[in-house]
């Protein structure tokens, strides 16, 4: 008898055996309402199928996933997929045998891959010179401008017209403080991603020489006299407590959240917190410029790419390559960009939501697609790349910091920004 149950025991168990499913990791830096994108579009890619099961496992912030995910490839653990934000891109193509490209692991799992689905200036930003994509853009964003119109009306401004340039923003900061509406007039996430290179972008201005750095080594043009005048006017705000400054990455959200800010410029990935929250709010392109020539051109995508690293078995490759698949239908993108505000990765997706009519009831959020789909790049536009842009970003932020606080102007804190960054930029080419 105890012959026959563990007989049969083993029967039951060699079956479960041989379905044992392929797990693929993927570390990500993803919080609040975004987690949650991640964690449904996971489960449904594993119940989707039986060979593979995705594991998402939160790193940190951006910067600090890209830090553990450098450690791990060098103590030969490193994750299968990895999220690294924009400004890692160059590091991640600069990192030779660590990464596969997607487009490989796409074509070796027996998907078609066309480029041409992709939005162009999404999948032109994540691929080499030559057109072959390397990593997946899972969440591309554009930076807009979002507005408290409870705060709005109380100040006696127009809640149906939100300020378009950068002057009538300053304007309307100055007044939502002066009312007593809020405490704070405005605040901004991401200072070197929004106030600079989208700056560049959007205001048709160089941020370095060599097309930004897409076309070769950049020397950087940030101590330009846009760039100064811009800066001195935000550092003028700051000293009037009209500014508050939030932090490096995304803090200043939550200053927009609370209540105490009433204008926020910021990701539109960053919508899902702002919706979470309940506040009566409304979006804005981004301000531009209006004493920039061309000005406004077009934006840059931000957000973050999926790498797969190197040195993985063949039937985790096949898994990626089955879970990029899933994220390219049309479907599942057009929810992560109608729930999280990030873009949608595929014509396909943006046409299904068009017809859809979700733009007719949300018209502010294409806003972010049509800034960056308005206009063909010309050489000031197409996004920037240097060997060590993590780097040239803490530099920068250093210098705003400083002027932030009252200890230099604008004038001064551009130069160092720009003398420092290309000192960084020769150590790091060896120049």
């Amino acid at each position: 008898m105890k012959r026959s149950l563990f007989l049969l025991a083993g029967l039951t168990l060699l079956p479960a055996m041989a379905q044992a499913k392929t797990e693929i990791s993927w570390w990500h830096a993803m919080t609040g309402a975004n987690a949650e994108v991640v964690d449904k579009i996971a489960g449904d890619f594993n119940a989707s199928q039986s060979d593979y099961e995705l594991k998402p496992v939160f790193k940190g912030t951006y910067p600090e996933t890209l830090n553990a995910g450098i450690a791990a490839f060098r103590a030969g653990q490193a994750p299968d997929i990895m999220q690294v934000f924009d400004v890692g891109t160059g590091v991640m193509m600069g990192a030779q045998g660590a990464i596969k490209p997607v487009a490989a692991v796409l074509k070796d799992a027996g998907y078609d891959f066309d480029k041409s689905q992709y939005l162009p200036g999404i999948v032109g930003y994540y691929s080499t010179p030559e057109g072959e994509m390397l990593s997946f853009p899972y969440n591309s964003s554009s930076p807009v401008l979002y507005y408290n119109k409870d705060i709005f009306e109380k100040a006696g401004l127009d809640v149906n017209n939100p300020p378009k340039t950068w002057a009538e923003v300053w304007a309307a900061a100055r007044k939502i403080k002066e009312s007593g509406a809020a405490s704070c007039g405005y605040t901004s996430t991401w200072l070197t991603w929004i106030h600079t290179e989208n700056f560049a972008a959007w205001n048709n201005t160089a941020w370095g020489t060599n097309e930004n750095g897409l076309a070769g080594t950049p020397e950087l043009e940030i101590d330009s006299a846009l760039y100064v005048k811009h800066f001195q006017e935000l550092a003028d705000l700051a000293k009037e407590g009209v500014f508050v400054y939030g932090g490096r990455t995304s803090e200043a959200k939550q200053n927009f959240i609370s209540g105490e800010c009433g204008i926020l410029t910021e990701s539109s990935g960053g919508l899902g917190d702002i919706v979470k929250s309940g506040m009566n709010y409304g979006i804005g392109q981004l301000p531009y410029d209006d004493t920039a020539e061309g000005a406004p051109q077009n934006t840059v995508p931000g957000g973050a790419s999926l790498w797969v690293m190197g040195g993985k078995s063949d039937e985790v490759y096949k898994g990626v390559g089955a879970f990029f698949h899933y994220l390219s239908q049309t479907d599942v993108q057009q929810y992560l960009h109608e729930e999280s505000g990030y873009l949608p990765v595929t014509m396909a997706a943006y046409e299904a939501t068009k017809a859809s009519g979700f733009y007719e009831k949300n018209p502010a959020r294409e806003t972010p697609i049509l800034q960056m789909m308005g206009k063909a790049p010309t050489a000031n536009s197409k996004g920037v790349r240097a060997p060590n842009l993590p780097q040239l970003r803490d530099i920068q932020n250093e210098e705003y910091e400083k002027m932030l606080a009252g200890q230099q102007d604008a004038a001064t804190t551009m130069k160092n920004a720009a003398e420092r960054g290309n000192a960084a930029i020769k150590d790091a080419t060896g120049g």
